[in-house]
């Protein structure tokens, strides 16, 4: 996104002619690049056990782990999830497969137990959430936000996104590094709670300047531009990456291709949607009204982590389908295991 923005600001000084075929064609590089890692990225070892294919997957698991003992314990557990038995070291192994998924669909969406149920629910009501709070009109929007602001210079515009740019990027680096550290939920809620507080301020700066255009001073501008940022920046240090990695990893193994896939498809869809209706929802709302309403929106998102997600960091994948299903419950059921946890420990 950064080096999108950057590329912007130096083709606009071309000709128009050329400077918008400039935008696209620069956007091949990085696929190029992408494409050309693909050829050497590895299989999935959770894909590969599911296939039985436990040699490759063991393979996989030495390359991408820290230590040899942390690739056998990860091998287990996934091994356990696929209800392959621990003792089972073979190369290839036969593995119960259901029939064209349909006995998976079956499971995910028609019979679910509790667990697959709450579980589905988190899956894809983060991904509705991630996208619902509006994060794609501060991103793609922001030139218009700031032309409402009164920033008319067109080089002044797209300088400001550069700086949004950098804080989506900053933030990202810094979540990469202490999401096991902080745990899923914590950044969640804090980037939940930073973008409804910057959302709520956004809007509140930007009615004042419709209703007043004498507000158009250097100082709100700034304030505008840092607005923006400060909401990027929240969302990239939560809710923008923690949403791939807890739907990756609360399904159970054999619902998560399809699991994941329902995930996705509503992100895709609510990103559809913010795009293609808030030129429309500011023209009748304001634009101030419309940053109003995202924030509303993502203190409900606020409530639903809060009450209905548990935390992911550590626990195994058994232990997922244990640590859902009891929906409002889930503390008592973290707690639980937590405890029949070191009971174990103790024993041994």
């Amino acid at each position: 996104v950064l080096l999108g923005f950057v590329s912007n600001y130096a083709f606009a000084k071309l000709p128009l002619k050329l400077g918008w075929r400039m935008m696209l064609g620069v956007g091949a590089i990085p696929a190029v690049f992408l494409a050309i890692g693909v050829i050497y990225m590895p299989e999935s070892p959770r894909w590969l056990v599911l296939q039985g294919r436990l040699g490759d997957a063991r393979r996989v698991l030495d390359k991408t782990s820290d230590s040899l003992e942390e690739s056998k314990l990860r091998l287990a557990d996934i091994k356990e999830a696929a209800g392959i038995p621990e003792d089972c070291n073979d190369d290839f192994v036969q593995v119960q497969k259901h029939s064209q998924g349909q006995g998976v669909w079956r499971e995910l969406l028609l019979h679910p137990t509790k667990p697959v149920l709450h579980i589905l629910i988190c899956g894809v009501g983060i991904h509705f959430f991630q996208q619902g709070i509006g994060i794609d009109s501060v991103v793609l929007y922001s030139p218009r936000i700031y032309d409402r602001a009164g920033i008319t210079d067109t080089s002044d515009k797209l300088l400001a996104t550069i700086a949004v740019g950098i804080s989506k990027t900053f933030f990202i680096l810094i979540t990469t590094f202490y999401v096991d550290r902080f745990g899923r939920r914590f950044l969640l809620l804090v980037s939940c709670a930073g973008v409804a507080l910057s959302m709520f301020a956004l809007g509140t700066v930007l009615t004042i300047i419709d209703r007043n255009p004498d507000a158009k001073q250097t100082g709100v501008l700034v304030l505008v531009v840092l607005l923006t940022m400060v909401i990027v920046g929240f969302f990239s240090m939560g809710l923008g990456p923690i949403a791939w990695v807890y739907s990756s990893e609360i399904f159970p193994l054999k619902l998560r291709a399809q699991g994941c896939g329902l995930g996705v498809a509503m992100n895709r869809f609510m990103s559809g949607v913010i795009l293609m209706s808030f030129i429309s929802l500011y023209k009748e709302i304001t634009i101030g009204g419309s940053f109003f309403l995202f924030g509303g929106i993502t203190t409900l998102g606020w409530i639903f982590f809060f009450t209905l997600f548990p935390e992911t960091r550590g626990r195994t994948l058994e232990e997922m389908e244990g640590l859902f299903g009891t929906f409002f419950k889930w503390r008592t059921t973290m707690k639980e295991l937590d405890a029949k946890k070191r009971s174990g420990t103790d024993g041994a």
